[in-house]
């Protein structure tokens, strides 16, 4: 259950940033301050911060509703973040124009991370993996993985590889992705 858990949890936050908010920021991050290894471990930090927390309210959840009430809540869940995947976001700009300030490139991208993932899907698909699976460490090692798989690239390639890689396929494949753990969910298959 571990394995398929971080597989799992790998694979849908990898598919889902992919063109997302905070791999634009990432982008923008760069474009401005070319220190990728900085920005890299900002963006580390600040989703094991972010996505432990989701992974731990996912467990949480579990504990106060019963399984067929999450059964429910989960299969549903999934199904709207399926629907989601298939609405793009939209860059920070405002980032773009920002000084450090007294945090440095570090804590800027922390912070800029940090926000930026209160509420987006891939912080909403941490709290029902964690919920599903009830690992919420294996979880969010998953997510961070996924987070960093997508993020790390744009760091070093650029907009060189948004060029060659079609977006709106990948949030596609990622909503199917979403949708079918949604179906498996409501029907009660295993995984």
């Amino acid at each position: 259950m571990s394995l398929e858990a971080f597989a799992v949890s790998t694979g849908v936050v990898a598919l889902g940033e992919m063109g997302d908010k905070t791999q634009l920021l990432a982008l923008l991050l760069v474009a401005r301050w070319r220190q990728p290894w900085t920005i890299a471990a900002g963006i580390l930090v600040a989703t094991l911060a972010n996505h432990a927390g989701a992974a731990a309210l996912g467990t949480l959840v579990t504990r106060w509703l019963s399984p067929e009430v999450m059964r429910w809540i989960l299969g549903i869940s999934f199904i709207a973040v399926a629907l989601w995947m298939l609405k793009p976001d939209d860059a920070g700009e405002e980032v773009e124009g920002a000084g450090t300030g007294r945090w440095g490139v570090f804590g800027l991208t922390v912070i800029a991370f940090f926000l930026a993932e209160m509420g987006d899907k891939t912080q909403i698909a941490t709290v029902m993996l964690a919920a599903r699976f009830d690992a919420p460490v294996v979880v969010t090692a998953g997510t961070t993985l996924g987070m960093m798989l997508a993020n790390a690239p744009a760091l070093w390639l650029g907009d060189a590889l948004l060029k060659r890689v079609p977006i709106a396929w990948v949030h596609r494949i990622a909503a199917v992705v979403f949708l079918s753990l949604g179906v498996a969910v409501l029907l009660g298959l295993p995984g």
